[in-house]
């Protein structure tokens, strides 16, 4: 079964290089279009290139520490999930910045949406498939060449210092590197694209009255960059990184709950047989969903045509999910917590499934201009930023409560139905058919850009009409999936840190949280994710302001007519200021758990991690739907929909100044928290054999 699902993952990939080849063989337009195009391209190469050497330092010095202390193969796993996460990234990176331009010629063409969109969704659907295929491909590899997971073996470091099973290590530290590359990505990426953003907005909207993107002002292109930087590569490796950990943590559990019932083996390989098949089905409804819709004919509503991808996907796998829960635990005598016999791990992941549905629309209502709540935000402006600003941060927290109840049943269900096993279930469950997800989430950046270039290159006013409609659609997306990010993020959470104190626990996994030494980590814990919030925040802001100053240098002789924009010199300073910034907040979340658990022990680790995760929840979706809000509500009124308030006016520039503090919000901070809490779970995962019985001040 386990080269069936390998067998999958490259009948995926070779559909997604020849995605990639007809994408490359479409024509890309007019001489400045092609110009433009090769600008955004090369400055966004250059900015990984120059991150991934960084990155590579740290990766290699991380796995030899691996190999040497915890598993002797661990090491390589490591790597190979940075490899992992890096081709993803990249990938996705060259399609999006081919598929941009292309989107834009045919909008230009063809004056018709739906041409456009099955340009703009073909480029989105190479990195989600990418991820997904990638993703399965790495993890089933290790169990192919382990020959599944034996829970009585032991594994050691080449220095032998504490046992651990050498098959769900590798799989750990497999997820593990998919998480660093993560997190050098969301949080560099991040810094690069809001930075160019801020500054391009201010200069040209709040500072001189110019168009959006006017290619005058010189930090455009880097802007155009950043959405490919943070938009695809970042939220590609992101939820790479979500749906390797998912099944690493329920492959852990697994071991864990055998370890501690009197169950037959045969129970034992069903329970990790399960995810592996569920995943392999996901990729290939995710697969027939992105073919069905992209070969058919569109119509006019970009959001009917994406929905439908995503229904078709969602629907094959849960049809699936219900034929592989019977063939795999249909004759098997389970385990006294599956209460509802064979099919309760699909009830499980039906709840997942339907949480992160559930959390889509939500977002979607707080953070589209089609509703209430932002429609509110935008009518505020007239009345100046402060009001503006206000009712934003209103609604963004008022828009918390409803997902947080949302993941909290599905946490609490889905254990009573499965135990703990049920819990990363369901987390895998929203994360199944997660190649469709980034599919439809990476459209809005490749019609973002392709709307920039329409404005840049000053071609027909319909083409940036039709684009337009592809932005806003695409701005919803973007913000759905961000709450779909933090939403898998939190169950999947969940699901390492019931594995971490499974880890460490003779019997039943219990964390006393009234206990000074897990309060006292639960405290640090919530205390972390402000400060790395604020460090986020204060990082992208500095690099913003140097960029506005040189952008408002070179405009000086520009707008004179004595000089030409000099967008390279701008892309180079947004790098360089991105890459400075982002080792120390990257490195946070690996250093925490490592010396929390040398100087106070595992279960004040298990503190961290509860106060982080349930700090940076709320946080995050506070974040994502307050800055979803204020840019939506800038288009609103773009769009011509408030009354006596066009381009220009008062109200405009007040739902500016919303949406620039809306950016660093919803594409910096939110989207970098969920891999922080992530990326400190695997870590404290990966430790817990080593300071099992280590601990300075216990």
């Amino acid at each position: 079964m386990y080269y069936i699902i390998l067998s999958i993952a490259v009948l995926v990939m070779i559909y997604v290089l020849i995605t990639y080849m007809r994408i490359r063989k479409m024509p890309e337009g007019t001489p400045m279009m092609v110009k433009l195009a090769g600008i955004i391209r090369s400055g966004s190469k250059t900015f990984l290139k120059i991150q991934f050497r960084t990155v590579a330092v740290v990766v290699v010095l991380l796995a030899i520490v691996f190999s040497v202390f915890i598993e002797t193969w661990s090491g390589l796993t490591f790597l190979l999930g940075a490899a992992m996460s890096s081709a993803v990234c990249i990938l996705g990176m060259h399609s999006a910045t081919h598929a941009n331009v292309r989107t834009t010629d045919r909008a230009r063409n063809t004056f018709s949406v739906g041409e456009t969109v099955k340009v703009a969704l073909m480029g989105g659907s190479i990195s989600g498939l990418a991820v997904q295929a990638c993703g399965t491909f790495g993890l089933v590899l290790i169990l192919c060449i382990r020959g599944g997971v034996d829970p009585a073996a032991s594994g050691y470091g080449l220095v032998k210092l504490s046992a651990c099973n050498p098959t769900i290590m590798m799989t750990t530290t497999y997820a593990l590197g998919c998480s660093i590359v993560a997190m050098f990505n969301r949080v560099s990426g991040g810094n690069f694209t809001k930075a160019a953003d801020i500054s391009s907005d201010i200069l040209a909207k709040v500072r001189h009255d110019m168009p959006e993107d006017d290619h005058r002002v010189p930090n455009v292109m880097a802007d155009f960059c950043g959405d490919n930087v943070n938009d695809i590569a970042g939220n590609c490796s992101d939820l790479l990184e979500s749906y390797v950990a998912t099944i690493a943590a329920t492959l852990a559990i697994a071991v864990s709950v055998f370890n501690k019932s009197e169950a037959a083996k045969s129970l034992f390989d069903a329970t990790i047989l399960f995810p592996i098949l569920l995943a392999g089905c996901g990729l290939l409804s995710c697969l027939i969903g992105i073919l069905i819709v992209t070969i058919r004919k569109m119509g006019d509503n970009p959001s009917k045509e994406l929905d439908l991808a995503t229904y078709i996907s969602a629907v094959l796998t849960m049809l699936g999910g219900l034929g592989i829960s019977y063939y795999v635990f249909g004759k098997e005598e389970l385990y006294d917590s599956f209460k509802l016999g064979w099919i309760s791990p699909f009830i499980a992941a039906l709840l997942g499934i339907a949480v992160g549905v559930a959390i889509g629309k939500i977002t979607e209502f707080y953070t589209s201009g089609d509703y209430k709540p932002t429609k509110g935000v935008a009518g505020s402006a007239p009345e100046g930023p402060a009001f503006l600003v206000t009712l934003g941060d209103a609604l963004g927290s008022r828009s918390v409560l409803v997902p947080c109840l949302c993941i909290a049943i599905a946490t609490f269900a889905s254990f009573k139905i499965c135990g703990i096993y049920g819990i990363s279930i369901a987390a895998l469950g929203m994360l199944s058919f997660v190649g469709t997800t980034v599919s439809i989430d990476a459209f809005g950046p490749i019609s973002d850009n392709a709307g920039g270039l329409a404005e840049a290159c000053e071609l027909d006013p319909r083409c940036r009409e039709i684009t337009d409609k592809l932005d806003a659609v695409g701005n919803t997306t973007a913000a759905i999936g961000k709450g779909f990010a933090i939403g898998s993020a939190a169950l999947a959470t969940v699901s390492w840190i019931t594995s971490f104190v499974s880890g460490y626990s003779s019997g039943e996994p219990v964390l006393n949280i009234a206990s000074a030494v897990v309060m006292s980590g639960a405290i640090i814990g919530v205390a972390l994710v402000e400060y790395f919030s604020a460090m986020l925040t204060k990082n992208t802001i500095d690099s913003a302001v140097l960029m506005a100053d040189e952008g408002e240098r070179q405009l000086d002789g520009i707008l004179s007519g004595t000089a030409e924009p000099d967008y390279n010199r701008c892309i180079e300073l947004a790098t360089r200021e991105a890459l400075k910034k982002m080792t120390v907040p990257s490195t946070i979340a690996i250093f925490v758990p490592i010396v929390g658990g040398l100087l106070f022990g595992l279960e004040f680790v298990g503190g961290v991690l509860i106060g982080s995760t349930l700090a940076a929840i709320p946080k995050a979706i506070f974040m994502g739907n307050s800055g979803g809000a204020f840019d939506n509500a800038k288009k609103y009124i773009e769009g011509g929909n408030l009354e006596g308030h066009g381009k220009g006016s008062a109200a405009h520039k007040a739902a500016v100044i919303g949406d620039t503090i809306g950016d660093t919000r919803k594409d910096v901070v939110g989207v970098a928290l969920d891999i922080f809490i992530k990326m400190m779970s695997t870590v404290a995962n990966t430790l817990v054999s080593v300071l099992r019985n280590v601990a300075l001040f216990k």
